[in-house]
């Protein structure tokens, strides 16, 4: 892959890191990255996808711009209200680069449109905020053994999830066998905002590090952040005997 030389300038900063440098920045370009659910999480993340050069970028989201967004998904205005978030962060990410490829899928992940949308893709970002869709996307990338990373916001709190399925892991299963009783998300518990800013940020900072194969990436295990205290906790994850998915064997 030969890197014109204004890229080289845009992404110097990056390229000079030892860890990065030319052949990292070239994978980051040559990235195939999906992101389920434009919201808190969402936007942060894309941003700083877009930012740090990957190159092929899938967004999937189903909803319409409300007031209430304003506060955390930082990719849109105002002017936006009623329009649909796919479409309005297609033209933000455009903007930041016209080489981005970027695919755009105004619709809810179903078990039947799951493997069209997924399939083109190999990391996939899950930003959802229900139990039913991160069930759906973690059972497909155990199957297709894809790269799985999540993350979950409410109130002052948020975890992320890095699932590596290429080797032997726990899922999200494995941490969460059943549905809670109690559905908690953004719209029941509110959300402060800078959370969502800084979880996404961590997202976008694990498919980084997943595309350049870092040796201290997540996979494994999550992190739980309390925005209040600015306490991190990381915890390692058990495969679960009686989970249905294949990481139990």
């Amino acid at each position: 892959m030969k890197i014109a030389n204004n890229e080289l300038k845009r992404f110097s900063k990056q390229i000079i890191l030892k860890n990065i440098g030319l052949s990292g920045q070239k994978k980051i370009f040559a990235s195939k990255v999906l992101i389920i659910g434009i919201g808190g999480l969402g936007c942060p993340l894309a941003l700083y996808l877009a930012n740090s050069g990957v190159g092929n970028m899938g967004i999937v989201d189903h909803d319409k711009i409300e007031l209430t967004n304003l506060n955390r998904q930082i990719l849109f205005t105002a002017k936006d209200l009623g329009k649909y978030k796919v479409d309005q962060a297609r033209k933000v990410i455009k903007n930041i680069s016209k080489k981005i490829k970027i695919t755009s899928y105004r619709k809810a992940i179903t078990k039947k449109n799951i493997n069209s949308i997924l399939k083109n893709y190999d990391i996939i970002c899950d930003g959802t905020d229900n139990f039913k869709s991160r069930y759906l996307i973690n059972d497909y990338c155990v199957r297709k053994k894809k790269i799985l990373i999540s993350a979950a916001i409410s109130k002052f709190d948020g975890h992320i999830f890095k699932f590596n399925f290429k080797k032997k892991t726990p899922c999200f299963r494995c941490f969460m066998p059943q549905i809670p009783e109690n559905q908690y998300n953004c719209d029941t518990e509110g959300i402060v905002s800078t959370l969502a800013g800084i979880m996404g940020t961590m997202q976008a900072n694990e498919v980084i590090k997943s595309i350049i194969n870092s040796k201290s990436d997540l996979s494994g295990k999550m992190i739980i952040f309390n925005s209040l205290s600015l306490d991190f906790r990381k915890v390692k994850l058990s495969r679960n005997i009686n989970c249905i998915n294949e990481c139990k064997k």
